[in-house]
């Protein structure tokens, strides 16, 4: 006799949903779908099994009366027509749990290595004037826009960028998918970052999906969030649409940093053409063309409506590159997770402070062998 699991269909669609797949795109898999939904027939164990699995759904869930409410655990500082976007994706969710994962990991390694708390997490005001903290973090990351001029591609003026946060403390994790699943891609447009505050091990997040250039801000941006000492999940927007004042101190703090005033005021040709003036100036400092001409309107050098047209036909033009799953995997492990956190890792593991299956699932490994590998390429093998 075949037992069917008492699923309430309600449950099945909230699945569905959560995950981001409509029913038509899971039916390939499971052909009865329609029927769970519908109550004319309800699914086997296995089945529900193998239906938990495929939307990402803890199996002991599709058994309550209701669906649980999903909450993000840091503040949701996103916004959408100026609306707080409400749900977030399990996809977002299992980013944000296990970079908390490996924060409360590092911060009692830090702790047990003697370290203290850090200075400048939390330094900041939104009462300091945006230009002011900028400089200050400009100064301590040591990162000049000279760094970024002199640098060949944005991949490698982010490289630097990050290196120098990682040099100072600050965590820097950045992938564009879940865990190591090239299936699941995160998607841009529902967040660009978040910051997990903490003084001894505070840790930035960056959606690796996005392009370069917009990464670049976003790293700005986060540490922003790190100086103010607030976390929370940022969308990141450089439009002119009302958000939170904290996401819109963060924003002019990070566009500050990144193309300070004092730079792009001799720089500008008002006799130029606005698109590939531009370019070349986003080009210099190894940012968006959004956020130059953001920059540009902000100091009047160019009109609302010059901007205006500008700034609409560039972020139709622009294309998101998504992260692939090729490559050298041991060199994108070390990328997504930074240095610091990356040798911390390895080093107490090798050292027997830290259990081997702790490791594989702090850096994403699955055997022995790959930690091995993993850990020669870091140096601390």
């Amino acid at each position: 006799m075949t037992v069917r699991a008492d699923v309430s269909p309600k449950l099945l669609m909230w699945a569905c949903e959560r995950s981001g797949h409509d029913v038509d795109a899971l039916m390939h898999r499971f052909e009865r779908l329609p029927a769970w939904i519908s109550g004319e027939t309800k699914p086997t164990l296995k089945q529900l099994e193998e239906f938990a699995k495929a939307t990402h759904t803890p199996v002991g869930y599709l058994f309550l009366t209701e669906p649980p409410v999903d909450r993000l655990p840091i503040p949701d500082l996103r916004t959408v027509a100026d609306r707080v976007v409400r749900r977030p994706s399990v996809n977002l969710l299992e980013v944000i749990y296990a970079n908390q994962q490996r924060q409360a990991w590092y911060r009692e390694f830090a702790l047990g290595l003697g370290a203290e708390a850090l200075s400048f997490v939390g330094s900041a005001s939104l009462n300091d004037e945006p230009l002011e903290v900028a400089a200050r973090i400009r100064a301590q990351l040591g990162f000049e826009v000279g760094d970024r001029a002199t640098a060949t591609t944005w991949e490698d003026a982010l490289r630097r960028f990050r290196e120098r946060a990682d040099a100072l403390g600050v965590l820097v994790m950045s992938s564009g998918i879940v865990g190591n699943n090239t299936h699941r891609a995160l998607d841009p447009s529902e967040f660009r970052g978040f910051a997990l505050i903490d003084d001894v091990a505070p840790l930035v997040f960056i959606n690796g999906a996005d392009a370069k250039a917009a990464q670049m801000f976003t790293l700005a941006h986060e540490l922003a969030h790190v100086w103010l000492g607030e976390s929370g999940v940022s969308e990141v927007g450089l439009d002119e649409g009302r958000s939170p004042s904290v996401e819109t101190w963060c924003n002019h703090v990070a566009a500050e940093l990144l193309v300070p005033r004092a730079e792009i005021h001799p720089m500008f040709d008002r006799r130029a053409e606005l698109v590939p003036e531009s370019n070349r100036i986003a080009k210099h400092f190894k940012v968006s063309t959004l956020v130059v001409l953001r920059r540009l309107v902000d100091f009047g050098l160019i009109t609302r409506r010059d901007f205006r047209a500008a700034y609409d036909a560039e972020l139709n033009r622009s294309l998101v590159r998504r992260e692939s799953g090729g490559g050298d995997f041991y060199a994108t492990q070390r990328a997504r997770l930074g240095e610091r956190f990356a040798r911390s890792v390895a080093t107490s593991t090798l050292e027997g402070h830290t259990l081997y299956r702790d490791a594989f699932r702090l850096l994403g490994v699955g055997t022995t062998e790959s930690f091995d590998q993993f850990a020669l390429r870091l140096g601390v093998a």
